[in-house]
């Protein structure tokens, strides 16, 4: 059973800034080094023209997240529980994806955190200081101290924030052409890039774990909806800003000098690059060190939450209630797939990545914000949601057009592991 770390909320009491956290960390967790290269991508081809994506990405997961997290407060239910509630096809969705994707990310989270470190300390390989981040990863999350595991993450996120937004501000903003960017329009050949910013602005399956991470916080009741809200909304701005940074760094030095950058997290270090050309050598340094806390929360942020939602599937599985210590943070299912995200991708660090692997993580990890998009619209307009908590028109509008979003994000996603398989 994990330890509190935070005194629930008093009836009536206002949210008070200080109790912000779990947002926090959903969002730090999904803003990994790839969405950092679309965001650089995007702002490299078309300057500001997308700036409003990153708007309406914000909002998007300012809206899903609000859904899961007024599920699981308002039932008392974690969101893998409602997803059982739908039907056992849930469990032949989810079981597959999860073991999947785990050994897939597993590899990539290693390698992303050990591409920023080797080109700071080259004495070690990328393999070698990926290995390395997973092995600290697994240290800091393995007892299962929320507690401890907040701070780091808020850490993590001061530094790629301050690094980021540092970088933004050394470019001198064209602030007119900026506000232009708010105006919706979508460049010719943009469409992709437009789906791909605005879905990749803070996170995929971890969105569905801030369910788990509010509960461990110790917000579990329905007096706690003021502060979930609070903590939600804050934690996307913050997310929003980072990500309006990352676009300004690509559209003032990258668009402006019509450089092309690699796609994938080389992309990051053809960045670096550039900066220490333009500012100086220390500039690409400190860069780096933002590069790498964005893989690193990352990281840790799914050697946690994505561990949690394992053991509650296979607790479920087995008959267990979601309050089973083997259930929960810190029980041997959640230490099970810390163990199966840190060692198993260790062998594709060395040995590159296996075509039909890469195949099925994408074919199932495309499907995953459509299904979180439906299902959400499902539970929380039924009675399995207290009437008082139920969608009302606009949030059902709002995620009607999350799921359409998505919908089209993952068809695109598939035709692309199709073509490369």
């Amino acid at each position: 059973m994990a330890t509190q770390t935070s005194a629930p909320v008093d009836e009536g009491t206002r949210p008070t800034w200080k109790l912000v956290g779990p947002g926090l960390v959903v969002a730090a967790t999904g803003v990994g080094a790839a969405d950092l290269v679309a965001t650089l991508v995007a702002g490299s081809k078309y300057g500001y023209a997308l700036l409003w994506c990153v708007v309406v990405g914000c909002v998007m997961k300012i809206v899903l997240v609000e859904g899961a997290g007024r599920y699981s407060l308002a039932t008392g239910r974690t969101i893998y529980e409602g997803w059982s509630s739908l039907g056992k096809w849930t469990h032949w969705y989810f079981g597959p994806y999860i073991v999947v994707w785990g050994f897939v990310y597993g590899a990539a989270a290693m390698a992303g955190t050990g591409l920023p470190l080797h080109s700071l300390l080259p004495f070690l390989s990328v393999p070698a200081w990926g290995i390395l981040s997973g092995l600290i990863g697994l240290a800091l999350v393995w007892w299962g101290h929320y507690g401890l595991f907040e701070k780091i993450c808020a850490a993590l996120v001061g530094i790629m924030f301050v690094t980021m937004v540092g970088a933004a501000i050394m470019t001198v903003p064209n602030i007119p052409e900026l506000v232009t960017g708010l105006v919706p329009l979508i460049p010719d050949g943009g469409l992709v890039n437009v789906l791909a910013l605005a879905g990749g602005v803070g996170g995929t399956i971890t969105l569905a774990a801030y369910g788990y991470w509010i509960r461990e916080k110790g917000w579990t009741t329905t007096r706690h909806m003021g502060v979930m809200r609070l903590d939600n909304t804050v934690a996307y701005v913050v997310t929003g800003l980072f990500v309006l940074a990352t676009l300004i760094v690509g559209a003032e030095l990258l668009y402006s000098a019509s450089v092309a950058i690699k796609t994938g997290d080389q992309g990051l270090l053809d960045l670096s690059n550039v900066l220490a050309d333009r500012y100086g050598v220390w500039s690409g340094k400190v860069f780096l060190v933002g590069f790498w806390a964005a893989a690193m929360s990352s990281l840790v942020g799914v050697w946690n939450g994505v561990s949690m939602m394992f053991a509650d599937f296979v607790g479920h599985v087995r008959g267990h209630g979601a309050d089973h210590p083997d259930s929960r943070l810190g029980g041997r299912y959640y230490r099970a797939y810390i163990l199966w995200l840190t060692f198993p991708p260790m062998v594709m660090m060395f040995l590159g990545k296996p075509v039909y692997l890469i195949l099925a993580y994408g074919v199932l990890g495309a499907f995953f914000m459509p299904f979180l998009s439906v299902t959400l619209l499902w539970l929380l307009n039924t009675d399995r949601v207290p009437r008082e908590w139920r969608n009302k028109v606009p949030s059902n509008v709002a995620m009607v057009l999350c799921a359409l979003a998505f919908i089209a994000l993952a068809v695109n996603e598939l035709q692309k592991a199709v073509r490369g398989a």
